[in-house]
């Protein structure tokens, strides 16, 4: 017995059977269950200005280029990084990621009361991505060239000098403490919302001093429109050679410096983890960026998450006496 095909059928199979092989083999083509299957949103939690900003496009930049899909950065500032923390926990799309800092994940536990997010529970470490030297810069018009000839000005004048940082709880606002707390000095703070307004503030003369990160702050201080009178590191800068160090000028293992690292939603699915630390780990680590950042004097890290993950926790150990000492409140309090 002959078995005769419909002629109709074979030929919709074919198409069907083509169209499916055109789409698998096209290099342009995306299953449904590939991440990232849209841009990535990557939250920096200041306002624009700041080192966050110059670590977060520097790490944008370079990961778009291998993970798939273009990664943008969005400022959202407010409450010391609250607000823009509490979002990217409670988010559950898949493509949107935080600039963590020393002030969201080790300072803000220990200066609120009740925070609308938890460091650890809420968020997966990602990668270190830098650490950036804290520089101490004063107004050019303040009669002092150095850290020994401000500490004793302050000391002439109690009270009667003010600093200014990005917000109460800020890395600024912990690195002037810390400092006022060594020096023995008594300054008033002047909290802003955010770096940018603030040395806009400060440039202007209406502050007499801050502590702000290294990448922010060289372009004014080369421009002879803000005068450093110290770096927080441990070792002199290359980028600013004839500045001494907090340590070198009286204050012996004096040492400060910001971070940042990259933060995904605790919730985000360990496959989508995974990819995230492998391509952070290797745009942080590439060339363009560890140059882009060491222009700037930021030292780019790129640390697996289990040692970023350590890191966290020793740098809350590490300053919530600190802050506790200082007794650092946060804004309205």
């Amino acid at each position: 017995m002959n078995f005769i095909q419909s002629p109709s059928i074979t030929r919709r199979q074919l198409l069907l059977g083509s169209a499916a092989s055109a789409l698998c083999l096209s290099p342009g083509w995306v299953g449904a269950d590939t991440w990232p299957n849209k841009p990535l949103r990557l939250v920096v939690p200041f306002a624009p200005g700041g080192s966050s900003e110059i670590v977060a496009r520097a790490l944008a930049g370079e990961m778009a280029k291998t993970i798939g899909q273009n990664v943008f950065v969005e400022n959202k500032p407010g409450a010391a990084g609250n607000i823009a923390m509490q979002e990217v926990a409670n988010s559950t799309d898949e493509h949107t990621l935080i600039l963590g800092h020393i002030g969201t994940l080790a300072v803000n536990p220990y200066i609120f009361a009740k925070l609308p997010y938890d460091p650890i529970k809420d968020f997966t470490p990602i990668t270190l991505v830098a650490k950036v030297p804290s520089l101490y810069v004063v107004h050019p018009d303040l009669p002092v060239k150095n850290l020994k000839e401000f500490i004793a000005y302050a000391k002439s004048k109690p009270g009667q000098l003010n600093y200014g940082s990005a917000g109460n709880g800020s890395a600024g606002h912990l690195a002037f403490e810390y400092l006022k707390l060594v020096t023995e000095t008594f300054m008033v703070h002047v909290p802003y919302r955010g770096t940018g307004p603030m040395l806009t503030d400060l440039m202007a003369g209406r502050l007499d001093a801050a502590s702000v990160g290294a990448p922010a702050l060289l372009q004014f201080i080369k421009a002879g429109k803000l005068r450093c009178i110290a770096t927080g590191t441990s070792a002199r800068l290359p980028q600013l050679p004839d500045v001494p160090t907090v340590a070198e000028q009286g204050y012996k293992g004096f040492e400060m410096t910001q971070w940042y690292g990259l933060m995904a939603p605790s919730k985000m699915a360990k496959a989508n983890i995974d990819r995230l630390e492998k391509e952070a780990m290797a745009a942080t680590r590439s060339k363009l960026v560890q140059d882009k950042l060491s222009q700037d004097t930021a030292l780019a890290v790129g640390d697996t998450r289990a040692e970023f993950e350590a890191f966290i926790k020793q740098e809350q150990a590490r300053w919530k006496p600190v802050i506790a000492r200082a007794q650092i409140k946060p804004d309205g309090s």
